[in-house]
């Protein structure tokens, strides 16, 4: 990138433009005669109109312009004519309102932003998006992206993406939601991309037949994460999970159909994952055994399985004694609860985060996770009817590198309260929801025995739960609890049979009608503190 010149405004233009370019004093300052003769001197050195920024080399421009957000790069772009073309030439990320209507507007664009390489393309459900010579234009113009975002692009078929993916051969991101392809583009993808290192699919509505497999190809050897949600057939990625090497991170959510083989296949051919999210998918503990011969296992979500037990946990307790991160809505079905958390307690001495919900612990379990977790930092529990003040200050008591609590919608009171304020040493902040029994006076009281120490009390009307934990959840801006709200009543229990089984799965996910699911607690925790999920949410 060289040095262009610009093409400036006039001299009245600039004052009018800009009518503070020179210091001016404020009326309260202390003036003296030297500054009033300094002043003077400076300003007859200022030659108005003059381009300050000329002497800048356009590189030193263009990182500058990467301080601004993108409101104040187009501002900057209409100064003059070489600020344009910094700001073009030095701008790698685009997001685009995908509409059938831009198709004559790119040539013009992209000859403008020719850096690109983080591309998005986004259309509204009530607009025709852009089709395949839209996609097939774009991917000629920009043959360097390593990051493309599709959403709602539904007029998209498996021949444009195949002749994108040979276009684009360096992707190494690949994201695409409520788009109309189906298989045979994402073997094209696969085939082509081989550099690809993330894939995350949602809605993906051209999977008509299960019998269509997807992947492996050339792109699973350079494969870390994938992620697949509200797929009707998403076992079809079964080779690709398999045969996906250097698979770090594997994301199931609200998926139709059975998953124990699936995982099954993965348990015997893939052990290297270290992050698996399970959320309302059909998985038993047969699954859960599979993937505890994961032993670098750190991160696992259960979220909404109701087949899963304390069998399936204690298997995966006992072989992946590394985990770091476990979340668990056991959706009020009391079949984990004590007996799999126990072991936990023993196996996993490097828990780190701690995420209950719908669950009925009790002291029997706390206790040994308080004695044993000595590094557990943070710690949620919500939508308990077995977590008492008793369970409170026995976490107060032993959990002495715990750093932030989540309490919702389990009967404490007071005293559980008061116990905090002698206990956790490290404790930086309290949250405490739906939780009647706990008034603002202790609120208070905990504020100043504790200075430093952050308390959010909200003791509303209780609402129901729903700790899923969908990477596409609301993100709390700060480090903040997500509120957890509720989806329906919570399943009793689950019938043997298959059939029955995949009855009350499509009866209770409703995934094309239902409200999108609020992320779980501590979403932002992991964002803000885990390496490896970068890998959301």
């Amino acid at each position: 990138m060289g040095q262009s010149t610009s093409s400036l405004v006039s001299p009245s233009e600039f004052s009018q433009f800009y009518p503070n370019y020179r210091f001016k004093l404020s009326s309260s300052a202390v003036v003296t005669p030297l500054e009033l003769m300094e002043e003077a001197e400076s300003s007859e050195n200022v030659v108005v109109g003059r381009d300050y920024t000329a002497d800048l080399p356009d590189e030193c421009l263009a990182s500058i312009f990467h301080f601004l957000g993108t409101g104040d790069r187009k501002k900057c772009s209409l100064v003059c004519r070489r600020w344009l073309s910094v700001d073009g030439q030095s701008r790698h990320r685009l997001s685009l309102n995908a509409q059938a209507d831009m198709l004559s507007w790119i040539p013009s664009i992209f000859a403008r932003f020719d850096s690109v390489t983080k591309l998005a393309l986004r259309c509204d459900r009530k607009s025709i998006s852009i089709d395949d010579d839209a996609l097939v234009l774009i991917s000629i113009r920009c043959r360097s992206l390593t990051s493309v975002k599709l959403r709602g692009c539904r007029q998209l078929t498996d021949l444009g993406m195949a002749a994108f993916a040979q276009n684009c051969k360096g992707l190494k991101k690949l994201s695409c939601g409520s788009c109309m392809f189906g298989a045979k583009a994402m073997n094209a993808v696969l085939d082509h991309c081989t550099a690809l290192e993330e894939l995350s699919l949602k809605r993906l509505r051209g999977l008509h037949d299960s019998a269509e497999l997807i992947g492996p190809g050339p792109a699973a050897s350079s494969l870390k994460s994938i992620c697949l949600k509200e797929l009707v057939h998403g076992q079809n990625f079964g080779p690709l999970i398999v045969g996906s090497k250097k698979l770090k991170t594997l994301k199931l959510i609200r998926c139709l159909g059975e998953w124990d083989k699936v995982l099954d296949m993965l348990g015997k051919f893939n052990t290297g994952l270290t992050e698996i999210h399970l959320e309302r998918v059909q998985v038993s503990d047969v699954g859960l055994c599979a993937i505890s011969n994961c032993s670098n296992l750190e991160i696992l979500h259960i979220v909404k399985t109701p087949e899963c037990s304390n069998s399936g946990l204690v298997c995966v307790a006992e072989h992946c004694k590394l985990l770091r991160k476990l979340h668990i809505d056991a959706w009020r079905t009391n079949r984990i609860g004590d007996e799999g958390l126990i072991v936990v307690a023993k196996q996993c001495p490097n828990l780190q985060e701690l995420v209950l919900i719908g669950m009925n612990p009790t002291s029997t379990s706390l206790a040994p996770i308080a004695a044993n977790c000595q590094k557990l930092e943070r710690l949620a529990l919500c939508g308990s009817g077995t977590i008492g003040d008793a369970e409170i200050a026995c976490i107060a008591a032993k959990c002495a590198a715990l750093k932030k609590l989540c309490i919702k919608c389990c009967p404490i009171s007071d005293v559980g309260i008061e116990a905090l304020g002698f206990g956790c040493p490290n404790l930086v902040k309290v949250k405490v929801k739906k939780c009647k029994g706990v008034s603002t006076e202790v609120a208070d009281w905990l504020r100043e025995r504790k200075g430093s120490l952050i308390v959010i009390l909200d003791a509303c009307e209780i609402e129901p739960l729903d700790g899923s934990g969908s990477e596409l959840g609301v993100q709390e801006s700060g480090m903040e609890f997500p509120p957890i709200v509720s989806q329906g009543t919570m399943v009793a229990d689950v019938a043997s049979s298959s059939n029955s089984r995949m009855t009350m799965f499509r009866t209770k996910f409703g995934f094309f009608t239902g409200k999108n699911l609020v992320a779980c607690t501590l979403r932002r925790w992991s964002n803000g503190e885990d390496d490896s999920s970068n890998s959301n949410l």
